[in-house]
C-alpha cells in the first residue's frame, strides 16, 4: 500500500469524479488553503453547521442520540463555544475507489489554534459528503471558516482491492447528503 501523489489523484478525480468539485491547485491566497496538495487533498468546509448546547438538559450518547442536543447554524463563519463541538459537511463530494483508503486530518492552521478536527478513514467505496468533527479545546470561542480549507485527506492505493468494501456491507454512513448525526 503506498500513499498517493497530487498526479494520481487529479487523474482519478477527472477521470473517475472521485473528488466534485475537484480544485486542481493549491488555493491559499488570504484563505486557509484548500486544493490538491503533493500528497492529498485539503477539503473545505461548507456553511452548515450543528453546534453542541446545553440548552436542553440533554445527554450525549452514541446508541440513543438527541438532535436536541445541537443547534443548527449556517453562515460564513461559525462560532464554536470554549470546550465545545460541532459538526459540519464537506463543500466536496468523495467517491473512493475500491482500491483505495483515505485517511482525513485536520490542518496544522486549526491545530495551532486548538481546534481539532478528527482523524477519520474513508472507506473502500465509501461514498458522499464527508461529516466533519470539530472540537474546540480551548477555554476561547473559534471562529470556523466556511468555504475554506479545514482538513486535508490523504489517499492510499492498496497492492490488491479489497474482499470486503463499504459498499458491499452497505455501510450506515453511505452516500450521506449532509450533517449525518451518529447512527448505531
Amino acid at each position: 500500500m503506498g500513499l498517493k501523489p497530487d498526479h494520481w489523484i487529479r487523474k482519478m478525480a477527472l477521470e473517475q469524479k472521485m473528488i466534485e468539485p475537484y480544485v486542481d491547485t493549491q488555493e491559499r491566497k488570504g484563505v486557509i488553503s484548500y486544493g490538491v496538495s503533493s500528497y492529498g487533498y485539503d477539503l473545505r468546509v461548507a456553511d452548515e453547521f450543528k453546534i453542541f448546547t446545553n440548552v436542553f438538559g440533554a445527554t450525549v450518547d452514541p446508541k440513543h442520540f438527541d438532535p436536541k442536543s445541537m443547534v443548527d447554524y449556517v453562515g460564513e463563519v461559525c462560532i464554536v463555544p470554549p470546550n465545545s463541538f460541532a459538526l459540519a459537511r464537506s463543500i466536496e463530494y468523495f467517491r473512493i475507489p475500491r482500491g483505495v483508503l483515505t485517511v482525513c486530518l485536520g490542518k496544522s492552521t486549526y491545530a495551532r489554534c486548538g481546534i481539532i478536527v478528527n482523524v477519520t478513514p474513508f472507506e473502500p467505496e465509501w461514498e458522499g459528503y464527508v461529516t466533519l468533527e470539530i472540537s474546540n479545546t480551548t477555554p476561547l470561542p473559534a471562529k470556523i471558516y466556511a468555504n475554506e480549507g479545514l482538513a486535508q485527506v490523504l489517499f492510499f492505493e492498496a497492492d490488491d482491492p479489497c474482499e470486503i468494501s463499504y459498499a458491499d456491507k452497505k455501510g450506515k454512513y453511505q452516500k450521506q447528503q449532509s450533517i449525518v448525526l451518529p447512527k448505531l
